[in-house]
């Protein structure tokens, strides 16, 4: 498969960034925890897609029709410009381009069957096109509209009905904390995405499904091949 996604700003024009590696975070709402039946973890529960599964968002969403049900699992994202290993907290600000919005498009029952056998669950989230992307608002935008990491508000709606809302204030780890407990596993290298976890209301998504996602005051919209 061919993929032609490249990083972009909110007007469109590209980013002078390779195309990397993603960080996915799991569980770091409680909502999410709590409506999967699933136990908190003491350390960050933290996976990996690769560049074959980001896509733009703007495209149509292909996903696998022969695999049981795919979810919606909605997540602030964020651009990585520098490399950070074993961080301080004090270096992440510097390393971020920007905030987007993503899906971590996860074949639940996969998952679970995964999950049973005691196996990793790269079969259900980092299949090729399972992290729809955002172009991204730069850092310092989003700084300068009043907001900060710790702050950001985002939602999905399907077909016009509100499925998913939270706040980056509600996450049990803080973006800037979740950036430097992964750069102790993963070195973040400029052009990888984080994805930073999702909050409750994930469920399958279907062929002609509308989806608008809000991050901040940026509106953006996609639909289910």
């Amino acid at each position: 498969m061919i993929n032609n996604y490249q990083h972009k700003d909110i007007s469109g024009a590209a980013i002078d960034l390779p195309v990397g590696k993603v960080v996915c975070v799991g569980q770091n709402y409680l909502d999410h925890i709590q409506e999967m039946n699933s136990i908190a973890n003491e350390e960050a529960v933290l996976f990996l897609k690769p560049n074959t599964a980001l896509c733009a968002l703007a495209e149509p969403l292909a996903i696998p029709d022969d695999r049981g049900e795919c979810h919606n699992e909605v997540e602030v994202t964020i651009l990585i410009k520098q490399t950070l290993s074993n961080a301080l907290v004090e270096e992440i600000d510097a390393a971020i381009w920007g905030c987007g919005i993503g899906l971590d498009l996860t074949l639940r029952d996969v998952q679970k069957e995964l999950k049973r056998l005691g196996r990793p669950w790269e079969r259900s989230k980092s299949f090729d096109l399972s992290a729809p992307m955002s172009p991204f608002i730069k850092f310092e935008e989003v700084k300068a509209q009043g907001h900060d990491l710790t702050n950001i508000t985002f939602d999905l709606s399907v077909n016009n009905e509100l499925r998913q809302q939270g706040n980056t204030e509600l996450m049990m780890r803080s973006i800037r904390d979740l950036l430097v407990i992964i750069s102790r596993e993963f070195t973040l290298l400029p052009g990888d995405i984080v994805m930073t976890g999702t909050p409750k209301g994930v469920a399958p998504l279907v062929s002609g499904d509308q989806l608008d996602l809000t991050l901040l005051n940026q509106q953006f919209s996609t639909q289910v091949a």
